[in-house]
């Protein structure tokens, strides 16, 4: 459930910078995206301590031992 609310933010996300590449002055559209990023750094770090990290290259922490060879796959959730 958490992945669905997460691809669901991620994609308002995209939505609202395409916006914002052209109406760069709207402060509505500017405080929601914002809110919204925010939103989504709770939501991936709620996913990540059940599941496991989702980004690499330093994006997400890993607890001991390392688990990105645990961690189940999107699918898996």
């Amino acid at each position: 459930m958490e992945l669905l609310e997460l691809q669901k933010v991620d994609f308002a996300l995209v939505e609202l910078t395409l916006y914002l590449d052209t109406h760069p002055t709207d402060m509505q559209a500017v405080q929601q995206f914002n809110q919204l990023a925010q939103r989504r750094q709770q939501i991936a770090n709620e996913f990540e301590m059940r599941y496991g990290p989702l980004l690499q290259f330093g994006h997400s922490y890993s607890r001991f031992p390392w688990q990105w060879v645990e961690s189940p796959w999107p699918w898996q959730v």
